[in-house]
C-alpha cells in the first residue's frame, strides 16, 4: 500500500491530473463558445438557423448533424488554441536553449583495414594495426 500511495502522490502524476482537469474545462469553455457564439453568428450572416438545430430524418431516425458541425469548430477552435499558444512558443524556446552539435572529431584512415579511426589514434580499433604519431 505504501509503493501504491507514492505513486499516487508523485509529481508527475499530480501534474498530469491537473493539466487533464484544466485542459478538459478549457474544451468545454471552447464547446461552449463554438455552440452558444460562432455557429449562431455564422448562422445568421449565412440567411440559416443555429447550426445546432440541423438535422434530417431517414427512416424515422433522425441525424443532427448540425451538433457535429459545432464540434467540427469547437475541436479546429481547440486545436489553433493548442498549436498557437503551446506548440509555437514551446518550439522556440527549445530551439533558443538547443545545444549546438558537437562537432565530428577529426579522423584519419587505417593503412590496413581501411576503417576511419580517429586521428590521435596510436592503434586501430578494427584491426589493432599500430598507426603512426599524427
Amino acid at each position: 500500500m505504501n509503493g501504491f500511495k507514492k505513486f499516487l502522490l508523485r509529481g508527475n502524476l499530480v501534474d498530469l491530473a491537473v493539466a487533464v482537469m484544466i485542459g478538459a474545462a478549457f474544451a468545454t469553455l471552447v464547446a461552449a463558445l463554438t455552440a452558444d457564439f460562432i455557429t449562431p453568428l455564422l448562422a445568421a450572416i449565412g440567411g440559416k438557423p443555429d447550426f445546432g438545430k440541423l438535422s434530417f430524418t431517414l427512416n424515422k431516425s433522425t441525424f443532427h448533424y448540425g451538433h457535429f458541425i459545432n464540434a467540427l469548430i469547437a475541436f479546429l477552435i481547440l486545436a489553433a488554441v493548442l498549436y498557437f499558444l503551446v506548440v509555437v512558443p514551446f518550439s522556440k524556446l527549445l530551439d533558443k536553449f538547443k545545444p549546438a552539435p558537437d562537432e565530428p572529431a577529426p579522423t584519419k584512415e587505417c593503412k590496413e583495414c581501411l576503417s576511419s579511426i580517429p586521428e590521435a589514434a596510436r592503434k586501430c580499433a578494427f584491426c589493432t594495426s599500430v598507426q603512426k604519431a599524427a
